[in-house]
């Protein structure tokens, strides 16, 4: 399904002045850049069936071998090549494939498993022969794994027409760690504690994650006749920059495919935005120059230097490839740095439902209707308080009739010793009438297979009534303005979740007609297109589209908070709300009430950090960056873009 979700576009390269070589000139590896996963994500199967239908034509006399990869990334290529195979665009029968890893010890049954899922994804639903089918089996007695791992390496070896492959935040290709020798062959590694963070996502939790696992090595990919690596989202900006833009060095193992002869990246806008041509598009040719661009250049541009805005000097632009930029705008530089100045001055206000009876030429928030009604939209139970708090305890203190509307019940995120906890206060309490029946339930869970409905349910009941706490501490009524949603989308059971559909639309349009709001606040991920928090604002946004219409539409205005570890870049923010000691405190009990996610450090050398206090940090820093800037120096500041 094509995404609805696209923020703003302001300015920017003019690419079509300038010939592709320069636009280029900073990347060491072919790159395409599309709008978004839909868009690329078409590219790559058109490549994907050209070359089946190539190698068909030559008359080869043995299959097209094609190397794959799991996780996130290639989620929406494999259902849009099952639906190409449906409309029989494309036939797998003569494709043999190679799958790069697997987890170490697991089950081909167990459903995190990279066999279990690259079946229920892909291979289940496509005409490829059981015999072309290869997956490192996780299940070989550990006495006979190196000699398994050999013979794995040495047929995948030279044999791969097209490898297909994602990266990890740290460059990893497969289980390639960051330090993994470029020679390195298909064999048995121990998972970094990172990657096993990083996998936990796909499991019950981080302690349910196997230890070790298969991979091919380096040296076995960089084999295939042809690699296309594939990156969705903001999380993998940074790697993909160092990967395209970069040395080769073994601490980013993606890096050396810069050697080879037949490598392509494919990524969407948000990861390729630390790239040269997105990141500062001045230093590559002439720019579109709109208000936030600007906004970006001189941030961008004080970073470099060193100093606040009102101390940039002409010698500072001339020296970093922005005088161009003050030639095409026909300004001085000194005027420049006092609009910027003004410009980010006036994203800051304490009102964020607008100030009564108060001039608002300046204001990011229109000083009427007031009081507004506000709908907050929260993907988890507790992602209101943890990315906007401040915000919203300001909303609620200025008279503002606010809602709050948690998106997912958030049930797989409760262990199961929270429930029993919980269960053994009800005993205490004389309310346990059932505790050995939930006991048994739990002791009765199969790893891998889906929770039992009945203890999902007492998980939600755990993450609701946390909700309700959260909210009654700030001031809301949470018998009238607190709504939960639960999406069908979510309720899977498992880690892995439902497409959104019309189901989880319609929720939230009768919510929507029903609050009729002037503001709504939700979340903008953008970071893996597939994960809770996109398909949330995915839903929110189509039910924007079904009532576009409404008359009271035509006053209601949606903003955007991040998530729980980033933040809008200033370049990029329309509305700060700055917090005082006394908010962030406030903020951090609410924080406090969700106890079933207060954050377990199993391994050491883990963030030490509570969950509160990385997300203080991340207020704190935003309050710095604009300090920075010679902005006033606040406690903390909540920032936000507005989208319609």
């Amino acid at each position: 399904m094509k995404s609805k979700y696209a923020l703003p576009k302001e300015g920017g390269l003019i690419a079509s002045t300038v010939p592709e070589d320069i636009v280029c000139r900073f990347e060491k590896i072919p790159t395409q850049v599309f709008p978004g996963e839909y868009e690329g994500v078409q590219y790559v199967a058109d490549k994907i069936i050209r070359a089946i239908v190539a190698h068909e034509a030559a008359g080869t006399g043995r299959p097209f071998v094609l190397g794959l990869t799991t996780g996130h990334t290639p989620l929406g290529l494999y259902r849009e090549l099952v639906v190409r195979h449906m409309a029989g665009k494309v036939s797998f029968r003569n494709v043999e494939v190679y799958s790069l890893d697997e987890f170490y010890p697991i089950t081909p049954e167990h459903q995190q498993s990279r066999n279990y899922r690259i079946h229920a994804e892909f291979l289940n639903h496509i005409d490829i022969l059981p015999e072309n089918i290869h997956i490192p089996d996780g299940t070989v007695p550990l006495s006979q794994i190196s000699e398994y791992c050999r013979r794995y390496g040495h047929e995948a070896k030279n044999k791969m027409d097209l490898m297909i492959i994602g990266v990890g935040e740290q460059g990893q290709i497969g289980f390639n760690e960051p330090g993994t020798f470029f020679r390195s062959k298909t064999r048995l590694v121990q998972l970094s504690f990172n990657s096993i963070k990083t996998q936990s996502e796909f499991f019950s939790s981080v302690n349910d994650v196997p230890k070790m696992a298969i991979t091919m090595g380096i040296d076995t990919i960089m084999k295939a006749k042809q690699i296309i690596l594939m990156a969705w989202g903001e999380d993998k900006a940074e790697v993909i920059q160092k990967i395209v833009e970069g040395n080769v060095t073994e601490q980013t193992p993606a890096s050396i495919l810069q050697e080879h002869p037949e490598i392509e990246v494919v990524t969407d806008e948000t990861a390729a935005s630390c790239l040269t041509r997105y990141e500062a598009p001045w230093v590559v040719g002439p720019c579109e120059w709109s208000s936030k661009l600007i906004r970006k250049a001189v941030i961008w541009l004080c970073t470099r230097v060193g100093k606040p805005i009102l101390k940039l000097t002409y010698q500072d632009y001339l020296q970093n490839s922005l005088a161009p930029m003050l030639d095409t705008l026909g300004k001085p530089y000194s005027q420049v740095n006092i609009e910027v100045f003004n410009d980010l001055q006036h994203t800051i206000s304490g009102w964020p439902g607008g100030k009564p009876n108060a001039d608002d030429a300046t204001r990011p928030v229109k000083s009427t209707p007031f009081p507004k009604r506000v709908l907050i939209f929260s993907p988890h139970p507790d992602d209101d308080v943890i990315s906007m708090g401040g915000t919203f305890c300001r909303l609620i203190q200025q008279g503002h009739d606010v809602h709050v509307a948690y998106e997912t019940s958030g049930n797989v995120a409760v262990y199961d010793d929270v429930v029993i906890q919980n269960l053994d206060t009800a005993r205490e309490m004389g309310l346990g009438d059932r505790v050995d029946e939930i006991r048994a339930i739990i002791n009765s869970k199969v790893p891998g297979q889906p929770e039992p409905r009945e203890l999902l349910n007492i998980k939600g009941a755990i993450r609701r009534a946390e909700a309700r706490a959260a909210d009654r501490s700030i001031g809301l009524d949470d018998r009238t303005n607190v709504h939960f949603l639960n999406l069908p989308f979510y309720e899977s059971g498992t880690i892995k979740k439902g497409e959104m559909g019309m189901a989880d639309i319609d929720i939230i349009v009768r919510l929507l007609r029903q609050i009729q709001p002037h503001q709504i606040y939700a979340a903008g991920d953008l970071s893996d297109p597939h994960g809770t928090h996109r398909v949330c604002i995915e839903a929110v946004l189509g039910a924007l589209d079904v009532v576009k219409d409404d008359p009271w539409m035509a006053e209601c205005h949606l903003w955007l908070y991040r998530g729980a570890w980033q933040e809008w870049p200033l370049d990029q923010v329309d509305m700060a709300v700055p917090l005082s000691p006394e908010e962030l405190i406030k903020k951090r009990q609410a924080i406090f009430r969700h106890l079933s996610q207060k954050d377990i450090v199993p391994f050491p050398g883990e963030d030490q950090r509570e969950f509160w206090q990385r997300a203080e940090e991340r207020t704190q820093h935003t309050a710095h960056l604009y300090n920075q800037l010679g902005l006033p120096e606040y406690q903390a500041i909540e920032v936000f873009l507005r989208m319609r």
